[in-house]
């Protein structure tokens, strides 16, 4: 006994969002009948009947009434067996809960409300009192529904914020070509790294390379394959330095550089050489180098352990003149630069 109509503004039931929606569960029919007819006059209110005390919970999550009338005494599951059910399932357990009963006595009323009722209504009540309890609960619960509908759809745009402004943070700290690093970035990782030095007094590598005379390639095989080649070399780069804190980042054009937290003089020589053999190993074709017939790289290394009286710029202007010289001396090598002793670095 489903009843379906118009509200007073001419909506129908089934184009509202959370219409008012009664659902009995009583084994005696003609309570139904009799409930139904005190409904008649309020248009606002679908009214379901399930005499099936079983089939109760599936009809409710089929259905979705906004409050449930439960007859306290019925046969084989009780009104609170049934309530227990209602509340232990996730699609009802926050349903409205009127009991119906014969019984008026505080005790039984008690029961109810540990079982989880919301209300509870000496059967058969008044139907101006009735439609009251049912329009103010099915009311709180539409409420609550929507409430939850906004949290949910707040909480689904403040990870969607979240999701792109990890997106942003991450493009603006990456090199829009590579991947790696970018100059920005590279510069705040070396800073933290350089005080975490300082404080506990290890050493801090750092090497510089750049592409050996790429501008030749590019003139030669043009920008596009320019960059793939700047791609590769990338890519080369990052299988090298592996370590969770090593930064590889690109420092402009075709110059790179690396940041080897904790990495000695030998571990930064290791690691400088590894690099450079495995981009020539690349085997990418530079038929205008006048220093191999594959695209190389020059490197400029330089280990330091901070002191309280040098700035990372003091490291960078060494690993650059480090690069330098190897340029100068023929290229596809390293240089390493050391500190003065008078900077203490």
């Amino acid at each position: 006994m489903t009843r379906t109509g118009t509200y007073a503004t001419g909506t129908p039931y089934a184009e509202t969002a959370h219409p008012l929606m009664v659902m009995l569960v009583d084994d005696q029919a003609f309570v139904a009948e009799v409930l139904q007819r005190q409904l008649t006059d309020a248009s606002d209110i679908n009214f379901h009947y399930c005499q099936d005390p079983s089939l109760a919970v599936s009809t409710a999550e089929k259905i979705g009434p906004t409050v449930i009338l439960l007859d306290f005494t019925m046969p084989d599951i009780d009104g609170l067996t049934l309530c227990h059910f209602f509340r232990a399932h996730h699609a009802t357990r926050d349903i409205p809960i009127i009991m119906l009963s014969s019984n008026d006595d505080p005790v039984t009323k008690a029961q109810a409300f540990e079982a989880g009722a919301n209300d509870y209504v000496v059967k058969l009540p008044d139907s101006i009192e009735l439609i009251a309890r049912l329009r103010y609960h099915s009311t709180s619960y539409i409420n609550k529904l929507q409430r939850d509908d906004a949290y949910r759809a707040l909480r689904a745009s403040q990870m969607k914020l979240e999701e792109l402004n990890v997106q942003l943070l991450k493009l603006a700290n990456l090199d829009g070509l590579t991947g790696l690093a970018n100059r920005r970035h590279f510069d705040e990782c070396l800073a933290e790294e350089w005080l975490r030095a300082l404080r506990n007094r290890l050493p801090l590598t750092l090497i510089m390379f750049d592409v050996d005379l790429f501008k030749r390639y590019n003139d030669k095989f043009g920008h596009l394959e320019g960059d793939e080649c700047l791609k590769r070399v990338a890519r080369a780069a990052q299988e090298v330095a592996r370590r969770p804190a090593d930064t590889v980042a690109r420092y402009g054009g075709e110059e790179f550089i690396v940041l080897l937290p904790e990495t000695d003089a030998s571990g930064a020589l290791n690691v400088a050489e590894k690099l450079r053999a495995n981009i020539e190993n690349l085997h990418q074709p530079h038929p205008e180098s006048t220093v191999s017939p594959y695209v190389t790289i020059s490197l400029g290394v330089t280990t330091v352990t901070p002191a309280a009286n040098a700035v990372p710029e003091d490291c960078l202007k060494l690993v650059d003149e480090a690069l330098y010289r190897a340029k100068e001396t023929g290229r596809n090598r390293l240089a390493i630069a050391t500190a003065p002793a008078e900077r203490h670095l």
